[in-house]
């Protein structure tokens, strides 16, 4: 039983820490004696049990419902990473993430000879996976994102404990050698769905976070790394990996 503060714009939210390491499905509010309430907000971190996962379908490993959660990013200026993570397909830009356009870019633009923009800078997000796991399929979709969307893309993975995200997550500064590539630089076009299924040798580790890199800035509004946790994809038999990656679009309507 806890006193609520009046609803005037001064004193109208009321937080309260809740210390529980349980798992919920419903929770019942109640009011005494009678009255109104504007807006009840819970926060907290998704869980899935992992016990009752397929081992033959793969899961989105990052996944805000299931516990995957953003950790660090570059830039937010109109969307937060976490959106991209979210329940569903984006309802809008709004549902996304974008950043804010840099200022670097040189006034005559170029492209290699695979039509990747030479630019300098990117924009990045870091996420710790819901379960550590291996990373089979990524979905990357810029619906919504049509004039604003990034030219290329790419998404690496690594593996870190609790304590040695506590010490680098303000600043994600990693050597080099800890991250592994899971997508090397790839095209991008405005609102589409991207499917990326990969085989590749760094693929069959097992991961804890992954970063999510845009050039040179722009909006994504989903993204989606699904694969086997590592439970059990231990217990999976390796699959010979293939050399290359396969891309497949899936138009937006």
């Amino acid at each position: 039983m806890t006193e609520l503060k009046p609803g005037n714009p001064a004193s109208g939210h009321n937080y309260f820490l809740v210390n529980s390491q349980q798992r919920w499905t419903h929770i019942r509010l109640n009011i005494f004696p009678d009255g109104g309430i504007a807006r009840l907000r819970v926060f907290g971190t998704g869980q899935k049990d992992w016990t009752a996962t397929d081992p033959k379908e793969p899961a989105d490993l990052v996944a805000i419902a299931f516990g995957g959660v953003c950790v660090g990013f570059s830039n937010a200026k109109f969307g937060h990473p976490n959106n991209i993570i979210g329940v569903g397909g984006a309802k809008s830009m709004a549902d996304g993430w974008e950043t804010a356009r840099r200022l670097d870019r040189p006034p005559i633009l170029e492209n290699d000879e695979n039509g990747i923009l030479l630019v300098p800078g990117c924009e990045w997000a870091v996420f710790r996976l819901a379960h550590p796991g291996v990373i089979t399929r990524i979905e990357i979709d810029t619906k919504y994102f049509e004039g604003n969307a990034p030219d290329s893309c790419k998404v690496d993975g690594c593996i870190l404990t609790t304590q040695e995200e506590a010490v680098i997550r303000q600043k994600w500064i990693l050597p080099a050698h800890k991250w592994k590539p899971l997508l090397p630089v790839t095209k991008l076009s405005p609102n589409q769905s991207h499917l990326f299924d990969s085989l590749t040798l760094e693929l069959q580790d097992v991961i804890t976070h992954a970063r999510l890199t845009i050039v040179p800035d722009g909006g994504v509004s989903r993204l989606r790394l699904r694969g086997f946790p590592s439970s059990i994809c231990l217990l999976r038999p390796r699959e010979k990996p293939m050399l290359k990656f396969s891309v497949s679009f899936k138009a937006n309507p």
